[in-house]
């Protein structure tokens, strides 16, 4: 990677670079769930949460003996602005709307008890074209602390590193059903960064309601005991999708991301993704598996989409694009896989991140389908290690490597071991994968005739932008405040 340009550039990749004194990733819900909770106590002044979908109704920290305060999310947002009068909590949720006639569900939010204070803001947030989704998950604490990631506070996403086959306390709120294995991420900040993403989040509650909020008072920067920071003092960019909508213009700066990463990549890219839906990312690819010394590709996905409309779409459109990248691969670069349990049973992977070579960690709500690149609200944290940097490199390679050696049940120094023998994320892969607990490649199914005629709806459930036909379906709704 040339050290002269970097690929992390305000205005073009992203939308500003700002300082976190310390940035920390957070694997999986169970430990996101608690140090939101932990953030929101310690609380003085202004939190604002932003996300696909919240439920009332979950529990925040069930391995936690009980306290003062109430575990599920609605009670214990009640129960904090009833502690504390000088603190406003607003959440803001994605109006589901014509979503719905289009066959997908949401986790039912029951909020009437929310609003038992005046100080407990509750919104939805219906500003967006037809049958767009709004898909950042942010929280912010009074502007010095924020969580910005790709898991929401909703029912089916609690779950641990382990990913038992059967833990009791995977359970949905209400039915107490159990529900299947989660994987997720998410990243914490502090300092200037979590400052923008304040603002990012008070323009998006003035866009969705027409309220302009002003930033909390000043307060001193904050972190939370116990979380260890995977870098201090870290460049941190933060990068957007936002759709056209009324007089705003569309924002593409995550797959202008996507695009560099992929053309200046040397010797690897690591991917976390719900989905693998995109034509442009697609066409990115296949281009450098044609190089002869190009990058290795390993994406981590799950088994099937979440939901049959999804898997419907989504399931056949990742066939589709996979049997291009199958004709691309003129020198076996290329490997997707899905992760299972220690009895074989599949992980759903709803994280998204991405390592570029040593040099580059992307971690947001973004995944690699069309609508994440145009059609949907989305926000990518990201840093980048320069060629002297090298205890950040380690730092970025080493989360890499516990990701994976998280999914292949094997210690970290074991993967790393392999990796340094084998010099090749794939090889490394495939010596270490066997029963239990481990990565499984995808099999790519045979479309048939239907899954052709499913590709050809894609535009409809999928789309890349808004389209003459979604502005023709849905009108030119204006939005009630400015972005």
């Amino acid at each position: 990677m040339s050290p002269h340009r970097p690929i992390l550039r305000s205005g073009e990749t992203c939308w500003r670079i700002e300082r976190a004194d310390r940035l920390a990733v957070i694997i999986d819900a169970a430990d996101y769930f608690a140090r939101v909770k932990q953030a929101i106590l310690e609380a003085k002044h202004s939190v604002i949460m932003v996300a696909w979908d919240f439920d009332a109704r979950i529990r925040l920290d069930p391995r936690a003996p009980r306290g003062k305060a109430p575990d599920r999310l609605g009670r214990f947002l009640n129960w904090v602005v009833r502690h504390r009068p000088e603190l406003e909590i607003r959440v803001l949720k994605w109006d589901l709307g014509t979503m719905k006639a289009l066959g997908r569900g949401s986790t039912p939010l029951f909020v009437l008890d929310w609003f038992s204070d005046k100080r407990m803001h509750f919104r939805l947030d219906g500003a967006h074209p037809l049958a767009s989704v709004h898909h950042q998950k942010i929280v912010v604490i009074d502007d010095v602390l924020a969580f910005c990631g790709g898991i929401d506070m909703t029912a089916d996403r609690w779950d641990t590193r382990e990913h038992l086959d059967d833990d009791p306390r995977r359970r949905r709120p209400t039915t107490r059903r159990p529900y299947g294995p989660w994987h997720d991420v998410t990243t914490a900040v502090n300092g200037p960064a979590a400052r923008a993403l304040g603002e990012l989040t008070r323009n998006r509650w003035e866009h969705a309601t027409g309220e302009r909020l002003e930033p909390p008072p000043d307060c001193e920067t904050r972190w939370l005991d116990g979380l260890e920071p995977l870098v201090e003092c870290a460049e941190v960019a933060i990068s957007r999708t936002l759709p056209e909508y009324g007089e705003r213009a569309g924002v593409h700066e995550i797959e202008k991301l996507y695009l560099e990463i992929i053309g200046r990549a040397e010797r690897s890219i690591y991917i976390e993704s719900q989905y693998f839906a995109s034509r442009r990312i697609t066409d990115a690819i296949a281009a450098r598996l044609q190089e002869e010394d190009g990058p290795e590709f390993v994406i981590v996905n799950p088994l099937t989409a979440n939901g049959w409309l999804e898997e419907t779409v989504m399931g056949a459109s990742r066939a589709k694009l996979l049997g291009m990248i199958e004709e691309a691969d003129r020198y076996d670069r290329f490997r997707i896989y899905h992760p299972v349990t220690m009895q074989g049973q599949p992980i759903y992977v709803h994280a998204k991140v991405l390592v570029m070579d040593e040099h580059l960690l992307k971690v947001g709500s973004s995944n690699l389908n069309n609508r994440s690149m145009g059609f949907d609200t989305e926000c990518d944290l990201s840093i980048e290690a320069q060629a002297a940097e090298t205890g950040l490199q380690d730092r970025i390679t080493g989360l890499r490597d516990d990701l994976i050696a998280e999914h292949l049940g094997v210690p970290r120094e074991t993967f790393q071991a392999v990796l340094r023998a084998k010099g090749s994320l794939i090889a490394a892969i495939e010596s270490l994968r066997g029963p239990g607990r481990s990565l499984r490649p995808f099999e790519r199914p045979d479309l048939g005739a239907v899954g052709e005629n499913v590709i050809a709806d894609n535009e409809l459930l999928d789309p890349e932008r808004v389209s003459r036909f979604w502005r023709a379906l849905g009108g030119r709704a204006r939005p009630r405040g400015a972005t």
